[in-house]
């Protein structure tokens, strides 16, 4: 199997929710280059879950140990491993399910492709225990990528059918952004009384619900991203695609394009003094592929937690009959509140692999 992403900064995960802890090695970080590691406690904190009851109260401190490549308060160049300890494990809440498929779950799946030799405790491998360790690789690039003028942005954009105003339009002043990069969950105030009710409302009816992760990335470069397979696109939908829980992502307009005309969805050049822009953003600020240094501003959907409370039908599997499954442990009744990080860590991670790429021709 392969749990490793990028080209020139690459990450790799490993680890299982219920094992004796999770992590990363990343390659690719220039040597002698200082890490913020309150700023990295930060974001790993915004993922933190127990902190009240819109998250899972499993507690982790998601306190991280680095054990290579990190000297005298600086990167050697060679890989950098962090290790995070799992602590506040309960693994019988998972015993049943060594004969039971939870819905919607990798457990048969996962028992079918390794041959029965997965650890199923908490999802194991697939968990979204393992965002930590990627937060933490997320934190180091976004460090990196700041070092160039980049700024990445995320929001919870939606909760079920509710909705917040979009980066696409939504005026990033500094009150917006320290609201964004708190330590409560991304959510505009205006609408975030609303969205932690509706999530309270599917925890209290034993069930769960879903939500939208949007996303900006601002002052990039034009140039970034190739036609077809490496396109901007391409490589970050692969991203996003690998945090647990997504099911949908979107650049720009996205499906609203087939309600537009071209005249209507085209994005017209104009010049600021020196400086290519366009007067509206509805292609996200990549053409062909390749980024045009207008922001780049997507959306991902989260599908709602499949763990619930509620009794569901699933399959026994040695006796291969249908009975009731009643999910034990602790769980998100919204995912998308605490995965706002997870998308800025892996945004951050895909922009600073195609910068590197750009400055290695």
């Amino acid at each position: 199997m392969s749990s490793r992403i990028g080209q020139c900064f690459t990450v790799s995960l490993f680890g299982e929710s219920h094992g004796a802890g999770i992590g990363c090695v990343i390659e690719g970080i220039p040597a002698g280059t200082p890490l913020d590691l309150e700023q990295i406690r930060k974001r790993l904190n915004q993922r933190r879950p127990g902190k009240d009851q819109y998250s899972t109260p499993r507690q982790e401190a998601d306190s991280f140990d680095i054990l290579s490549g990190y000297f005298m308060d600086h990167t050697t160049g060679t890989p950098l491993c962090a290790v995070f300890r799992n602590s506040d494990t309960r693994s019988k809440d998972y015993q049943s399910l060594k004969m039971h498929f939870r819905p919607g779950h990798a457990d048969f799946t996962g028992g079918e492709k390794y041959r029965g030799a997965n650890d199923y405790r908490g999802g194991g491998h697939f968990s979204a225990r393992l965002t930590a360790a990627l937060v933490f690789a997320g934190a180091i690039a976004e460090q990196l990528i700041e070092a160039q003028g980049i700024k990445v942005m995320t929001q919870v954009q939606g909760v079920g059918p509710l909705r917040a105003e979009s980066f696409e339009t939504l005026e990033l002043t500094d009150a917006v952004v320290n609201q964004l990069d708190g330590e409560g969950y991304a959510i505009q105030k205006s609408v975030e009384a609303d969205f932690l009710k509706a999530v309270d409302d599917a925890r209290m009816a034993l069930d769960s619900i879903g939500g939208i992760v949007e996303g900006v990335i601002l002052n990039v470069p034009v140039g970034l991203g190739e036609p077809f397979y490496d396109a901007f696109e391409s490589r970050l939908a692969h991203g996003l695609f690998a945090i647990p829980a997504v099911k949908g992502v979107s650049f720009g307009k996205g499906f609203d394009f087939v309600n537009m005309r071209g005249s209507e969805a085209n994005d017209l050049f104009y010049a600021d003094g020196d400086v290519v822009k366009t007067r509206t953003n509805n292609n996200a600020g990549i053409n062909g592929g390749i980024s045009n240094g207008m922001p780049i501003w997507f959306k991902c959907a989260f599908k709602p937690t499949p763990s619930i409370a509620k009794p569901q039908e699933t399959l026994n599997r040695s006796t291969m009959q249908t009975e009731t499954l009643e999910i034990k442990g602790r769980h998100d009744p919204c995912v998308a509140l605490r995965a706002a990080t997870v998308v800025r860590a892996m945004t951050a991670i895909i922009t600073y692999d195609l910068w590197l790429e750009s400055k290695r021709r």
